[in-house]
């Protein structure tokens, strides 16, 4: 009787089932075929939907924003319902199959009817999702970091005065600190000391703001960096001087703050800034450095500190150091005595101790070190007010033993830039290059002279007259190596003697009026808030550079260029408004250089074809430039044309003009289509003047990159792309297997290549290729949503196979940016060795990675 039971309810479900399936409201088994095409489209309609909102929030997140929570949840969740949607299609074909009587019924009567039901309520899922997914605001500014660390160089006899200022600081009493001394005593190192120092202790605070404050700047630079610290700055961009102040104080008013405040030259008033005053209830701290004591009384600091130059002892060390023991143990026996009597000429000021050090580190006879000592006695009779004038006198030293006048010439040019400033040794070498100071001519070989220009600089860092930047393509000058470079060049010092105009980051307006043209031979304007040049015409005879870049311009006077004859280098970069130049640039008839990159300019005027002189044209970031046709007509002697991330793409078009300029030694070229990159490795006319290269919205199966066309590459950068696999060729046979020439044995690699970023790659799982960038520095993977490890171990291992000479991966790499990749695991096998030479270390939204990889 139980049995029967049982069969009996069994055969009632079956009933009422088979009959909800065929007689209820929805007969699942009937809608099957038209759920299941509805469902196909309306997921196609959601993948494209997440499509454009990705690429919002990308470019959301590229202004320092973080993608909101609702909107990576929506994300998530189309991920999961994709996957699901994709079974239901892959069981598409069975339950099809299997439908009858025109559709009403299945011959699996029951698995039909489940699967209809199913279907039918994804549609509604999908349909919900796509309904759901709109969106006004995708991201929003996320938590800034409590510390950013800051590099550091090696420094002595600082360590009983960090902690002192350290424990003076922290003491419960006291609210501020104000750090005194002259120019190149150490200040900013011992800032930058506790700065780090918080990195370790951060003592409840919840933020630490490093401002430079330096000599020109004004209230609405020292309050723009404090915003970027706080994540403010979008917010703020059109705000007046007082809102910006509100922004401030109200941010700050709610949190247990540190702001270091590095290089003051007079009173800033905090409350104008928007600093709410530290006290002992809200237990935040200020810290401030400066040249002069009096700054501090005015600034009303509880406390003041002398930074005092090193002791005698302190200083042989540092000096030691730096001219090593192979100058002063291992030379003539009474160099020792020598040095030490140079050593009291620096005072014990480590700026100048380095500047005289490695100035003397390859002197190694007498009568070079008595030559040292004699100029430095006879400088400091040259005697001056105020104490920088004095310091300049001996660290001149440094300066006049460069024996080379144009190296001379090529360290007074970089004072043209602001202080702090990251100056791009490229863009630095080709300045040189058009003002003469690297010979070269059409017929010689370009490369040669940016290897100059880089030996150039060598001998500057080497000398401690240049320092180097946050990344390995910068360098940057000291601002009391500034100064002094600034007191030389308008000073009589014979051949050297410069008429200069150096207004930078001062907040100007318009073009200043109250100069002598007339005799103005380099002029810099860098970093200021000019938005018009109006139609006044300038007499300038002389002048050669002018240095117009990161200002608001928006039009230029045709009038403006009339009585330029002598100009060479016209700088007009990252005027981010401005569209077009007048025809009557075609006056500049000496201009050899002319940078437009960062602008929106749209068109080339036709006045171009008059400078027969031009031969380096840097449209770079142009996204609004619409044609280069005729560029080998109108510019037939480039030899340097940059177009990277432009949005003028190489076509076979293209190609044939590039051809055509005969002098082309040096290019950046931005490609879409991955026929034209086969064809441009082909023409090794032009492949070997690629110096950067931008694969931008490119589909393909697989790219390739030989690196013998390319192998004078620099930079690579990959935008919206989507191939299964970049292989390398690595020998001029075209023949590959596997991503590796079967018939090469070694590989040169691409040599050159420093920088590397990707940004929205789809498909590779790894960027093991890498490998064959042994010198590489700087590495950025961004939305890239297959990568699951940048370096893959048993394809790195066939590879070493092959190419014996590729050791381990990423052994000269400063800078590692790996952010919102999903499916990342790991980087490499070699982590822990790779944190040694890393800089800076950026991982955003990688749930799966791990750094004990």
């Amino acid at each position: 009787m139980g049995n029967c039971l049982a069969l009996e309810i069994s055969c009632d479900q079956v009933l009422n089932h088979a009959c909800g399936c065929l007689f209820g409201d929805q007969n699942y088994i009937l809608m099957m075929e038209g759920n299941l095409e509805a469902l196909e489209n309306t997921m196609q309609e959601l993948e494209a939907k997440r499509d454009d909102l990705l690429r919002r929030v990308v470019l959301e997140e590229d202004k320092g924003l973080q993608r909101l929570a609702q909107v990576q949840g929506w994300f998530s969740r189309v991920e999961t319902v994709g996957s699901q949607v994709n079974d239901l299609l892959e069981a598409r074909s069975a339950q099809t199959r299997r439908l009858c009587l025109c559709g009403y019924c299945s011959k699996n009567l029951i698995s039909g009817c489940d699967y209809g039901k199913k279907l039918a309520k994804k549609l509604n899922e999908v349909q919900g999702l796509l309904s759901r997914g709109v969106f006004e605001l995708v991201a929003a500014k996320g938590p800034a970091p409590k510390v950013e660390e800051k590099h550091i160089q090696t420094s002595v006899g600082l360590d009983t005065i960090v902690e002192s200022t350290w424990n003076h600081l922290m003491s419960d009493g006291r609210r501020s600190l104000g750090l005194y001394g002259m120019g190149g005593v150490g200040k900013t190192t011992l800032l930058t000391r506790i700065n780090n120092k918080f990195l370790q202790v951060m003592s409840g605070f919840d933020i630490v703001i490093w401002v430079v404050v330096s000599k020109d700047l004004q209230n609405e630079v020292i309050q723009e960096q404090i915003l970027v610290r706080l994540g403010l700055d979008k917010e703020c961009k059109q705000k007046t001087e007082k809102e910006r102040a509100a922004y401030i104080y109200n941010n700050l008013n709610r949190k247990k703050f540190v702001l270091l405040l590095d290089d003051l030259w007079s009173k800033v008033d905090l409350n104008k800034i928007g600093v709410p005053p530290p006290t002992q209830e809200n237990g935040s701290k200020i810290l401030l450095t400066t040249r002069s004591i009096e700054v501090c009384k005015d600034m009303e600091v509880d406390e003041t500190m002398e930074v005092k130059c090193l002791s005698p002892d302190d200083a042989w060390d540092l000096f030691q150091k730096i001219v090593g023991d192979q100058t002063l143990l291992k030379s003539h026996q009474e160099i020792t005595a020598l040095a030490r009597k140079v050593v009291e000429k620096c005072c014990g000021l480590p700026l100048a101790l380095n500047v005289i050090g490695k100035a003397m580190a390859c002197k190694d006879t007498i009568q070079e070190w008595e030559h040292a000592i004699h100029v430095l006695n006879s400088s400091s009779s040259h005697r001056f007010p105020g104490i920088e004038v004095n310091l300049f006198s001996v660290l001149k030293f440094s300066y006049d033993s460069l024996k080379d006048e144009k190296v001379k010439s090529c360290f007074l040019y970089c004072s043209l830039f602001p202080e702090d400033f990251q100056i791009e040794k490229e863009e630095l070498i080709e300045y040189w290059i058009c003002e003469g100071f690297i010979d070269g001519n059409g017929d010689e070989d370009v490369a040669a002279n940016y290897y100059q220009g880089h030996d150039i600089i060598g001998t500057l860092i080497r000398a401690h007259l240049l320092m180097h930047g946050d990344f390995s393509n910068n360098v940057k000058m000291h601002d009391v190596i500034r100064e002094m470079a600034l007191w030389i060049a308008s000073s009589d010092f014979g051949k050297q003697k410069e008429t200069l105009c150096v207004k930078t980051g001062v907040q100007l307006r318009h073009v200043p009026n109250d100069i002598n043209w007339k005799i103005m031979r380099r002029m810099s304007l860098v970093s200021n808030k000019i938005v018009e040049i109006s139609c006044r015409s300038f007499n300038c005879p002389n002048l050669s550079t002018l240095l117009l870049q990161k200002n608001k311009l928006v039009n230029i006077s045709g009038e403006f260029f009339r009585f330029m004859p002598a100009l060479v280098v016209l700088d007009l970069s990252e005027n981010e408004s401005l569209s077009c130049l007048p025809e009557e640039i075609s006056n500049l008839g000496s201009l050899q250089y002319l940078n437009l990159s960062s602008t929106m300019i749209k068109w080339l005027p036709v006045g171009l074809k008059e400078l027969t002189k031009l031969i380096n044209l840097n449209l770079e970031y142009t996204n609004q430039l619409q044609s280069l046709v005729g560029i080998s007509t109108i510019l037939p002697n480039l030899q340097v044309l940059k177009l990277l991330c432009s949005r003028v793409c190489v076509d076979d078009r293209l190609i044939e003009e590039l051809q055509l300029l005969n002098q082309l030694k040096i290019s950046t070229v931005t490609v879409d289509d991955a026929r034209i990159l086969e064809s441009i490795q082909e023409v090794k006319q032009l492949s070997s003047t690629i110096r950067g290269l931008c694969l931008n919205n490119m589909s393909a199966h697989v790219v390739r990159l030989n690196t013998v066309a390319l192998g004078g590459l620099h930079r690579f950068i990959i935008l919206d792309f989507k191939i299964s696999e970049i292989k390398i060729d690595c020998c001029k046979s075209k023949e590959s297997n596997a991503g590796i020439s079967p018939m090469c044995t070694s590989s040169q690699g691409f040599k050159h290549l420093s920088i590397v970023q990707t940004f929205e790659l789809e498909g590779p799982m790894d960027f093991t290729w890498l490998l064959f960038a042994q010198n590489l520095t700087y590495l950025s993977v961004r939305e890239s949503l297959s990568i699951e490890e940048i370096i893959n171990r048993e394809k790195a291992i066939s590879i070493t196979n092959v190419h014996p000479d590729i050791v381990v991966p990423f052994g000269k790499l400063e800078t590692l940016d790996v952010s919102l990749i999903a499916e990342l695991k790991g980087i490499c096998w070699n982590l822990p060795a790779l944190r040694t030479t890393l800089k800076n270390f950026t991982t955003i939204d990688c749930p799966k990675l791990s750094l004990s990889y």
